[in-house]
């Protein structure tokens, strides 16, 4: 009962329900080791009545909670006010700083003086309490102060009658994240899958502009999804996986496109050779995987684009530029330089920072200093390397703004890191030590799922205020119309693996799931951008009613969409979820084709991923997806008949705009017939994953230009019709 009692007060489950009216007990050693990372020592039975005793005593006579929530309606008359009121307390000065006088009239006594918008978690604490409220900006608001705090993320104070006195984070927040302005339809694609005449072997930023100005211009295309474009771990070769990056904080620079940075265009004598050498040596990579059936490697157009970014790096920054990359490194701060730091150090020692000397594995220590200061050139350069990246990043949305997009680009953020990259290093005390993320197991996946990520220590970001959060969240909305969440339940709940232990040895660790979602809406708030959470799979009682609540979208997929606590058929249109982005399929997923004709099914035996015998799966996926098309057939989206696949995918999104959902996504393979998924769960080697250019039918990759003109692409797009429909049009 005491571990039980110790492991609820830290938020560590002691047994998980993979499936409805069924529960497992967690073991107890997976609940120590747990604890453990979260630095509770309950190894010994008077370990734990110590870290028990401590833990109750701390409840008993906490005053605050570590973290208070204020929801505020956006857009009302009163919150308008209290900004503007806000806003010009802290530009002239006239506010008082938190910590002067305690009954100056910058307090507000609980219990004393009623105030409606007074957050919750306030409700309980002794008559008599007073509060200050120290701003982002270092000064408090006059007043009880609930209805004229800004939105921010602040310092509350707290003095009680008795003696006590606490500190806590004080999230002010919109109750809601910004919504899409309308029903839009958009693209969903890996951008390095989508290679132009211009690439270097692999798709990228350019790509990436020129995609969103085309779609928007001549599609009515509202936004454009991509995956991940976190930096990744350098290696041999490179985890091709979008997911598994070094950092999140920053993109990865083999996105450039080498011939739009500025000063490109000044190389001369020997560096202009060189360049014109590389850029044709990365046409031939763009030419083997065009047309003679080469995978995408990543790693080969790194070797080039770092030689041609090394040679632009010598040439002189002009005075507004360098003022702007001054600004820049200025902006990031700490951030950048230890991600640079890194960057350079594994040059020199590789990129698993657990194994470099010991006096470099401490972003903080002075070993670090000193090769930081002895590594300058090298830091700056991968200084220079974010900020060029971030440029194409704003340029990309830009573009898509100027094209008519309703929402722009959407970016991907990946649900961790890896850990031996560049955040793990510079934030290792964020991260649980010995801890990895994953999935239990359930009824798809008798084993489990280790991905390999370490988890947020909850216990720290709430101590930091959630500042690595905030800032993570604050540097992918930079340039985003929108954000994707992977695996969004992680807000909530993560299921921590021990380092040694298969997946089935894990359990679930809470989050402050009310704070997390504060920090996310408020960041979003401040960058106009839409979330959207991928829900998939197993989620929890309460999850998507809270995610729905606070504005998020979620994301829902044809095949997974059925009467589940019913009948079990294919959900109707009208009975869909409004809030969410709607799409055939995903890049985990079979391609539209590849489900209709039961091509995934054949893949998947010859890679020996089968879990029932192959006639049994061809037989249920046929039902399925006949199912389907039944249901298709009757709503009479099917005119061209049931028998041409290009009809049947037309009609599937056909079906997607039946539904009320917000946002469309039509995942670009689909638009040319490709049949093959870009990732295949479960495999490593025996199948390409992350490194499959779009292809058409039969296989033959498609370059931008050609999907541009291609009839088959255009006879779906006219699925939505010229331009998107109204806010409240229904197909």
């Amino acid at each position: 009962m005491g571990l039980a009692r110790l492991a609820a007060l830290h938020g560590v489950a002691t047994a998980y329900a993979p499936a409805e009216g069924v529960s497992v007990p967690v073991s107890d050693a997976t609940v120590v080791a747990v604890l453990g990372a979260l630095g509770v020592d309950a190894s010994t039975p008077q370990a734990l009545r110590g870290a028990l005793d401590r833990a109750e005593s701390a409840a008993a006579h906490r005053l605050l909670p570590p973290t208070v929530v204020l929801w505020r309606e956006t857009g009302s008359a009163a919150g308008r006010e209290a900004d503007d009121r806000a806003a010009r307390a802290v530009h002239d000065g006239a506010a008082r700083v938190a910590g002067r006088e305690a009954h100056d009239g910058a307090a507000s006594v609980a219990g004393r003086e009623a105030d409606d918008d007074a957050p919750a978690a306030l409700a309980e604490l002794p008559a008599g309490t007073v509060l200050r409220v120290e701003t982002e900006e270092g000064a408090a608001v006059e007043g009880p102060p609930w209805g004229r705090l800004p939105y921010g993320v602040h310092r509350l104070h707290a003095e009680a009658p008795d003696g006590r006195s606490a500190r806590s984070t004080l999230v002010v927040a919109p109750a809601r994240a910004p919504r899409p302005g309308g029903r839009s339809h958009g693209f969903l694609v890996q951008l390095y899958s989508l290679l132009s005449a211009r690439s270097w072997g692999m798709g990228d930023l350019g790509d990436l502009a020129e995609l969103a100005g085309w779609s928007g211009r001549s599609l009515g295309a509202g936004f454009v999804q991509v995956n991940p474009l976190h930096a990744a771990v350098p290696g041999t070769p490179t985890d091709p996986s979008p997911y598994r990056p070094s950092s999140r904080r920053f993109p990865d620079p083999v996105h450039l496109r080498i011939e739009d940075i500025p000063e490109y265009a000044y190389a001369a004598g020997r560096d202009r050779e060189r360049l014109d050498a590389l850029r044709e040596k990365g046409a031939v990579l763009r030419e083997s995987v065009l047309r003679k059936g080469a995978l995408i490697d990543r790693d080969a157009v790194w070797t080039l684009k770092r030689e041609a970014l090394e040679i632009v790096h010598r040439i002189p920054l002009g005075p507004g530029r360098r003022a702007a990359y001054c600004d820049f490194l200025a902006e990031q701060g700490q951030a950048l330089e230890d991600h640079a730091t890194w960057c350079a150090l594994a040059e020199a020692h590789g990129p698993e920072w657990d194994s470099w000397p010991a006096e470099l594995r401490d972003p903080r220590s002075p070993g670090t200093d000193r090769a930081r200061r002895e590594l300058m050139d090298r830091v700056d350069f991968h200084g220079w390397l974010a900020w060029l990246t971030d440029r194409q990043l704003a340029a990309a949305g830009q573009t898509a703004r100027e094209a008519g997009m309703g929402v722009g680009i959407v970016h991907d953020l990946a649900v961790g890191v890896h850990p031996g990259g560049a955040d793990a290093w510079a934030q290792g005390e964020a991260f649980a030590a010995g801890m990895s993320v994953g999935a239990p197991p359930d009824a798809f996946n008798a084993r489990g799922q280790d991905w390999g990520l370490p988890p947020w220590r909850p216990d720290v970001l709430a101590a930091s205020g959630y500042a690595p959060y905030r800032g993570l969240l604050s540097g992918l909305l930079r340039h985003a119309g929108a954000l994707r969440i992977d695996h969004v339940m992680g807000l909530f709940r993560l299921w921590w693996v021990p380092e040694g232990s298969p997946p089935t040895e894990g359990t679930y660790v809470r989050y402050d799931a009310e704070a997390m979602l504060a920090v996310l809406v408020l960041e979003a708030h401040r960058a106009g951008a839409v979330v959207i959470g991928e829900d998939l799979g197993t989620v929890e009682p309460g999850v998507r009613e809270a995610l729905t609540r606070r504005g998020v979208l979620g994301t829902s997929v044809l095949w997974f969409e059925r009467d589940w606590a019913g009948t079990g058929r294919p959900l109707e249109p009208a009975r869909w979820r409004e809030g969410c982005v709607a799409t055939a399929t995903t890049h985990d997923l079979p391609s539209t084709a590849a489900r209709l004709t039961g091509d995934h099914v054949e893949l998947r035996h010859r890679l020996g991923l089968l879990t029932r015998p192959l006639e049994q799966e061809r037989t249920q996926d046929s039902a399925d997806v006949a199912e389907w098309l039944g249901l298709l057939g009757g709503l009479g989206l099917l005119p061209e008949g049931t028998g041409d696949e290009e009809g049947r995918i037309r009609a599937v999104y056909r079906f997607l705009l039946r539904t009320p959902a917000r946002m469309v996504g039509v995942w670009l393979p689909d638009a040319v017939g490709d049949r093959r998924p870009q990732n295949l769960p479960g495999t490593w080697d025996q199948y390409p994953n992350w490194r499959l250019p779009v292809a058409d039918a039969d296989g033959r990759p498609v370059s931008l230009e050609e999907l541009a003109a291609s009839p088959r692409l255009h006879a779906l797009l006219e699925v939505f019709g010229p331009r998107t429909a109204p806010p409240d049009a229904r197909p």
